[in-house]
């Protein structure tokens, strides 16, 4: 910063002596020129940050001016004695005396643990577990950690995803999930697509298509679906589903008469009904999206033919990469009696044992 300042000082003196030896009118038109240059800079340019040393120079040539030329220079009083304030505050800054030791990153993450695990626990049933595990801390520092770490108090910090996670996880053998999703077809057309999926398998029924759903249509579809399923439907005891219109009081009726309960996600929650969500996606990026759909017969069979390859060749993740028709105990056989085939429309490769 020194040497910088003793450069500036050098330079501009070089340029007073220079100038010295310049008539008073060129002087004058140079002048003009520089104030234009500085008009249309403050136009253009956003404010300028000078440097330290910069600051210092232009301090104390702005002193040798008169006070009406003043404002026309990019450092004002105001701007001079902020700078000359930020100084002071600069050199009489001390570093903060020290108080209470923070709590060690281990203890720190310990609370914030136990608040996450349990989001029915307040800052005193977290404190008071602490204190059985041997660690003594303030009831006010675990507030502070838990609310610095985004966990608010316990009736208003449980998550709706957490909540549903555990939910969906309690119940998956018995757990259905539903949902609509859309289509266009070549003549830019929008189709409807109903299905429902049984978690714990992945299988997934393709209800209908329609390019006119309402209320009594996919009512009358879920009625279909549960004929179809006969006894099986005693395997169920919920349908998770959104808050669309077209999910009315008569269409959890017809689920309610199989003692099977609706449970309806939170408002704008697509991820409280992730199974149903993730089939979406994967329809669409393998299928859907691939494909020009001519009309709904099109596009109804194009779906049905995807909905048997996702039940019985597509891998999951969630069923250790088996599709819902898979046999987990199958022996390895040489690649060479390994065939392929293709299916939905010749999109998607499958491979199965040669016979």
């Amino acid at each position: 910063m020194l040497v910088r300042l003793t450069y500036l000082i050098a330079t501009r003196i070089f340029a007073w002596l220079f100038l010295m030896t310049r008539s008073a009118a060129t002087k004058n038109v140079e002048i003009l020129i520089l104030r234009h240059e500085l008009a249309v800079l403050r136009r253009q340019v956003t404010a300028p940050k000078p440097g330290w040393p910069d600051r210092a120079l232009l301090a104390v040539l702005t002193r040798l001016i008169p006070q009406a030329l003043r404002e026309r220079q990019i450092v004002s009083p105001r701007t001079l004695l902020a700078w000359h304030r930020r100084l002071v505050k600069q050199k009489w800054t001390q570093p903060p005396s020290t108080g209470r030791p923070p709590l060690p990153e281990e203890i720190r993450n310990l609370i914030i643990r136990l608040g996450t695990e349990n989001p029915r626990w307040g800052f005193r049933r977290v404190h008071g577990e602490l204190r059985r595990l041997g660690h003594k801390v303030s009831p006010a520092a675990v507030r502070r950690v838990l609310r610095a770490a985004g966990l608010g108090p316990a009736p208003r910090r449980q998550p709706a995803r957490g909540e549903w996670a555990a939910f969906l996880k309690a119940q998956a053998s018995g757990l259905l999930a539903t949902d609509l999703f859309h289509v266009d077809t070549i003549g830019l057309q929008r189709l409807y697509v109903l299905f429902i999926m049984e978690v714990r398998t992945r299988t997934v029924h393709i209800l209908g298509v329609t390019a006119h759903p309402s209320a009594a249509w996919a009512t009358q579809r879920a009625r279909q679906f549960l004929w179809q399923l006969g006894d099986r439907a005693a395997e169920f005891t919920h349908l998770i589903r959104d808050r669309d219109a077209k999910f009315t009081a008569t269409f959890d009726a017809v689920f309610a008469s199989e003692d099977i309960t609706v449970a309806k996600v939170p408002p704008r929650s697509p991820n409280c009904n992730p199974h149903a969500e993730r089939f979406i996606r994967s329809a669409r990026e393998e299928c859907t999206d691939r494909v020009l759909l001519f009309d709904r017969g099109h596009a109804e069979k194009i779906l049905h033919d995807y909905a048997h390859h996702f039940n019985s060749h597509r891998p999951h993740q969630g069923r250790d990469q088996l599709a819902p028709s898979d046999n987990p105990n199958v022996i390895p056989l040489p690649t060479a009696r390994i065939k392929r085939r293709q299916s939905v429309a010749s999109l998607i490769n499958e491979y199965h044992r040669a016979s």
